[in-house]
């Protein structure tokens, strides 16, 4: 695709996502199925559209939390970052994901930092509103409840992960994970990492040089083949099959 497309493309996805539509957009994120075009409206005033680009940070350890964030399109990650500059990542956010919502309720500040890993669009929905929702809704504090508590078994999954799992495992547990459900059993499946190596590798508590050296011991054995970005598995029960072994 040339550059004036892309443009052209880009300057659409701008449009349709202008201010009038925000309500719109909570229609569409999981979070909030099943509210009326009232509730939605109550909330779409208190949330304002944040547009950050790639590279930008939307908080930062230690910002106060005045609510909670839903990705509409884009990537974002969660990260942690020591003194020395060395980065751990906590969760890559994908679009129609919510982030932030414990420490909200917390009433505690970030304890990790946000930054776009592609040019994005959040919305940022202001605690007031979802605590008045809260009080009306019981099935929206299920919701909110239930997205807590993915996040939780995410964390206790990814501590098991650290302790008692190996490298080769964990990285073949995340391509398991990339793949739809309905290709777990499938030959010849391309898929594209959703992030940048480094990234990634820090997600499974590797580093960059091991992830890499992972991916080339599993293209050694047949199991994968890489390309870029891009990782060809020619028969996922083996490369299942190799995480057990």
């Amino acid at each position: 695709m040339d550059v004036d497309n892309q443009s052209s493309l880009r300057g659409e996805r701008v449009r349709d996502y202008q201010p009038v539509q925000i309500v719109s957009l909570l229609s569409r994120i999981p979070l909030f199925e099943g509210l009326s075009e009232d509730e939605l409206a109550r909330l779409a005033k208190s949330t304002r559209e944040v547009r950050i680009s790639k590279g930008e940070t939307l908080f930062r350890r230690g910002d106060p939390s005045t609510g909670f964030h839903v990705l509409v399109y884009g990537q974002m990650k969660l990260a942690l970052s020591s003194v020395q500059g060395t980065e751990k990542v906590v969760e890559i956010i994908q679009p129609g994901q919510s982030f932030g919502e414990a420490i909200m309720f917390m009433e505690k500040p970030y304890f990790v930092f946000a930054q776009a890993l592609s040019d994005s669009l959040v919305l940022h929905v202001s605690k007031a509103a979802i605590y008045e929702e809260l009080e009306n809704d019981h099935a929206f504090v299920r919701k909110m409840l239930a997205g807590m508590a993915m996040r939780l078994h995410q964390l206790m999954t990814d501590v098991e992960a650290y302790s008692l799992h190996s490298g080769t495992q964990r990285v073949i547990g995340f391509l398991m994970h990339e793949l739809a459900e309905s290709q777990l059993n499938d030959d010849n499946v391309v898929l594209e990492l959703s992030a940048n190596k480094g990234v990634i590798a820090s997600r499974l508590n590797l580093t960059q040089e091991h992830f890499s050296r992972i991916l080339h011991d599993l293209s050694s054995l047949g199991l994968i083949v890489v390309e870029g970005k891009r990782i060809r598995i020619p028969s996922v029960p083996k490369l299942r099959t190799h995480q057990l072994a």
